[in-house]
């Protein structure tokens, strides 16, 4: 079936207004946000179908042998946020705000419940990775949820009907429950799909305690602290650290609204929490 191709990041800020009319509902109840289904927008389930076929472990392991060195640039928090000013996230049907926006929604909503001033610097940069779409790699490889490759995909991993095509289908060895896996070997072990979440992971992870690195690093794998899927993969440590996961998670998504908030009255603070935290460049 022929499909439409995914538009990609915005090249005007002032799209997302469009963006708005097309995808987003307001005055929804919690069970409303993240359903992929017939009803989803085309742009996020042409998304998914690229996403599903193309994300093979050998193409994981590449970009983590082309990324993870760090090799790339040197710049500090604010210059990656200040890009992130052009993007929307393609993946996500509830949202039309950039993602600076967004990290502001986020890491407000932690700062308002009471939580450490590490978990609200957490919420404020948890996305930074997806400057790599800026870089010139495609949303489909940037965004979106996570699952483990090398191993049978769940069933609830969003539309799972769309791994179909991809390579790994092929490939029988990739295809039992533990794939190339030890049973409760540990997650670290694990090659999650390629995205910001381990990329920004291997950017921050000397600056942030570690319950801070696991809400970077799993944030987008909702089949395994939303759904329960692959538990066996996990051992205790990781169980333990996905409690941490999961109180980030509602931050993350129920604080999405069409409300932007003041970047003018919210720098002075973050900027200090940054510096905290972070040196003024650091490695990406």
């Amino acid at each position: 079936m022929e499909t439409t191709a995914s538009p990609g990041p915005l090249q005007h800020v002032e799209q997302w207004d469009d963006f708005v009319k097309a995808r987003y509902r307001v005055d929804r109840k919690k069970e409303e946000f993240r359903v992929f289904d017939a009803s989803s927008p085309p742009v996020v389930k042409d998304f998914y179908r690229e996403n599903h076929s193309k994300q093979t472990l050998e193409f994981v392991r590449a970009k983590q042998a082309q990324y993870t060195p760090l090799s790339g640039v040197r710049m500090g928090i604010w210059e990656a946020m200040e890009k992130l000013e052009v993007l929307v996230d393609d993946s996500d049907p509830d949202t039309d705000l950039t993602q600076m926006q967004h990290n502001l929604q986020v890491a407000e909503a932690i700062r308002q419940a009471g939580h450490p001033r590490w978990m609200i610097l957490t919420g404020f940069i948890h996305d930074l990775g997806k400057v790599l779409c800026l870089y010139g790699e495609p949303q489909w490889a940037v965004v979106g949820d996570t699952f483990p490759v090398g191993c049978a995909w769940s069933d609830s991993i969003v539309f799972p009907e769309y791994f179909a095509v991809n390579p790994d289908s092929a490939r029988p060895e990739l295809q039992t429950r533990l794939g190339i896996y030890p049973e409760n070997g540990g997650l670290t072990g694990v090659k999650l799909s390629w995205g910001h979440d381990e990329y920004l992971y291997h950017v921050t992870r000397k600056y942030l305690p570690e319950p801070a690195q696991y809400m970077i690093r799993y944030h987008s794998f909702y089949p395994g602290h939303r759904e329960g899927a692959y538990d066996y993969l996990m051992n205790d440590h990781d169980r333990q650290m996905f409690e941490w996961v999961r109180t980030f998670n509602p931050f993350d998504l129920y604080s999405k609204s069409d409300e932007k908030p003041s970047l003018a009255e919210l720098k002075p603070y973050y900027e200090d929490l940054v510096a905290e935290f972070f040196p003024k460049q650091i490695d990406w």
